[in-house]
């Protein structure tokens, strides 16, 4: 967030690679956001963190697909489960243009899908398009 009027947004960056993860950190700081970054390094991890407070609300989850221990699907179907966590925004940014994982992912309501080969090597397109979004979209707070 760049002005004052607008809501703070918490960022919950669900990530194993950690060149990744600098990437989306970098393109933060680039643009000059405020908005706080949490990381998780899979599913489970982040499941701890949003079900114990961890994150404050409103949230937004920038989710890879491909992670050890839980995986990026395997998340979303347990945040779709759960009646605190369902009304979560989900973007997905993953290595994967798989239809199948695409389809899956768009059946477990994410808000949408974004392959890291197609947006800049440096993550600034991804995170100039969720300062739009935030800044447009009224988001519930779980």
């Amino acid at each position: 967030m760049t002005s004052p009027e607008c809501k703070p947004v918490n960022i919950l960056l669900v990530e194993d690679d950690d060149i990744d993860a600098m990437g989306i950190e970098r393109a933060l700081n680039t643009l000059k956001l405020l908005n706080p970054i949490y990381r998780a390094r899979d599913g489970i991890e982040a499941l701890e963190c949003l079900r114990n407070g961890e994150i404050p609300p409103p949230c937004i989850v920038l989710l890879d697909l491909n992670m050890p221990r839980m995986n990026g699907l395997e998340f979303l179907g347990e945040v779709r489960r759960d009646d605190e966590l369902c009304s979560l925004v989900i973007f997905v940014l993953t290595t994967s243009r798989r239809d199948e994982e695409i389809t899956a992912a768009y059946e477990k309501n994410i808000a949408g899908y974004m392959v890291k080969s197609s947006v800049s090597l440096d993550f600034n397109e991804v995170l100039a398009f969720l300062d739009n979004y935030w800044r447009i979209v009224e988001l519930p707070v779980q």
